[in-house]
């Protein structure tokens, strides 16, 4: 029996390491099932190869397949890259962006170009601007810009300068719908811009060209709030950052009476001094310097 005693404990102890290795695999078994991820199927969709800009003419060249989510397929993406091909880009599309139908122009539509992208009863009115007034050709499609014109209202009435649109939407600048390339904003020479307007806006350019000075005042992204104003003439002008500017009339003309005004004219003061002599008190008036 003595002989027979070290042979019963190892192989009580190679129980329980079966026993204990056994338990600890089971262990490792339930966690990585609880960790285990289940594969998401993806789906092929066409993608731009390019920048696109709206009035574009989709080919072959500009679009190619990439798996996608199946599960967060955006709304409208194409699947099929055949049924893509000769459509019209109505919404500028980004390198390594879908294509979706919201950004095309309807299947009937295969002519690209600027009205491709003119919205429902709306116009494209081209206006005829130099570097200056086209902002230093910054000015590119899909800027919003203000319309102010210079103008005299009459041979003798001085020039007046007023916003007379607000927040329109540049089509094209240049006889191309182009936009600067890369990643920085290169200004470039502009000889027209095409702007969306409706037909009433059509008529206030097309008489502020005609009659007056065009200027364009380019717009931040986001910044479509109305303001209302109302004009400035030369007097208003030569008043600005001054203490006191001139009285300005009805026909933008300087009243007489502000101009017979002696510049920097002021009161004289007065001092009271009470005179006690006795029991008699007398208030005497002093100006000054006398």
């Amino acid at each position: 029996m003595g002989k027979l005693k070290p042979l019963v404990v190892l192989g009580v102890a190679v129980v329980i390491a079966l026993i204990t290795t056994l338990i600890i695999y089971s262990s490792i078994q339930k966690r990585a099932g609880v960790a285990k991820v289940p594969i998401q199927e993806t789906q092929p969709i066409a993608m731009a190869t390019v920048d696109l800009n709206w009035g574009t003419v989709v080919v072959k060249e500009m679009v190619k397949m990439e798996p996608f989510l199946k599960s967060s397929l955006p709304a409208g993406a194409y699947t099929d890259m055949n049924s893509l091909l000769g459509r019209v880009v109505i919404s500028s599309i980004r390198a390594k962006e879908p294509f979706l139908e919201s950004r095309l122009a309807p299947q009937s539509l295969k002519t690209g170009g600027v009205a491709a992208v003119i919205g429902p009863k709306k116009r494209a009115v081209a206006v005829r601007v130099d570097k200056v007034i086209g902002v230093a050709g910054f000015v590119n499609p899909g800027n919003r810009v203000d319309v102010l014109v210079t103008m005299a209202k009459g041979k003798t009435e001085e020039p007046v300068t007023k916003i007379v649109l607000e927040n329109i939407l540049v089509l094209a600048a240049g006889p191309e719908v182009t936009t600067a390339k890369g990643k920085e904003q290169q200004a470039a020479p502009v000889d027209v811009i095409t702007l969306e307007v409706t037909p009433e806006e059509a008529e206030k350019l097309a008489l502020s060209a005609t009659e007056g000075k065009l200027q364009l005042a380019l717009r931040g992204l986001i910044d479509t709030e109305e303001v209302l104003t109302k004009g400035t003439s030369i007097p208003a002008l030569l008043a600005s950052y001054s203490g006191s500017g001139p009285v300005v009339g009805a026909k933008g003309k300087t009243s007489k009476e502000a101009s017979a005004r002696k510049p920097f004219q002021t009161e004289k003061k007065v001092f009271f001094v009470e005179l006690i002599q006795g029991g008699k008190v007398t208030t005497k008036k002093f100006e000054e310097g006398k």
